[in-house]
């Protein structure tokens, strides 16, 4: 069976001051309910970091001023060929002020060590450490949506160029 793939690229961005991150609470309508980091679609031909530039200053409306890349976390769906891949950056510098009526969500400071009580989705509450950590990551998950089932998974962690960390699940 051919599989024609189609890709999907995406961006996380989190909004870090001190010690507070920027996150919204995404409506149930809008999909991914709770508290989440902006981000949103790549728009073609727009670069991967100018995709993440202008998702923060849609959703928040703030304009980033430094940006730092943290990672690549893909989803390949088997059946549907999709490979579905989020870039995740760390925003330490910004400006402007927040949207009064912000599109995805209302938008809320919270103490980045302190997010267990808020409502998310598992997949992002497991996400938030690994904006933080030194160096960079690459999570690769194969799916098969028909069955249900994770057929391999890989997570990786680089610090100055080397494998600090890897873990490959069958």
């Amino acid at each position: 069976m051919t599989v024609e793939v189609k890709h999907q690229v995406l961006t996380m961005s989190m909004i870090q001051d001190g010690n507070k991150i920027l996150l919204l609470n995404r409506p149930e309508h809008l999909g991914f309910p709770g508290y989440i980091a902006p981000g949103g679609k790549v728009d073609f031909p727009e670069s991967i970091v100018d995709g993440a530039i202008r998702e923060v200053k849609e959703e928040t409306g703030l304009m980033v001023k430094e940006i730092t890349y943290k990672g690549l976390i893909e989803f390949c769906e088997v059946n549907s060929g999709l490979r579905y891949m989020v870039f995740h950056y760390l925003v330490t510098s910004f400006e402007g002020e927040l949207l009064n009526d912000p599109p995805e969500g209302e938008l809320i400071w919270v103490d980045k060590d302190h997010t267990d009580d808020l409502p998310m989705q598992d997949w992002f509450r497991e996400r938030i450490p690994l904006f933080f950590e030194p160096g960079v990551f690459e999570y690769s998950t194969i799916w098969d949506k028909e069955k249900d089932t994770v057929l391999h998974s890989t997570q990786k962690q680089y610090h100055a160029g080397e494998v600090e960390k890897a873990e490959a699940i069958s």
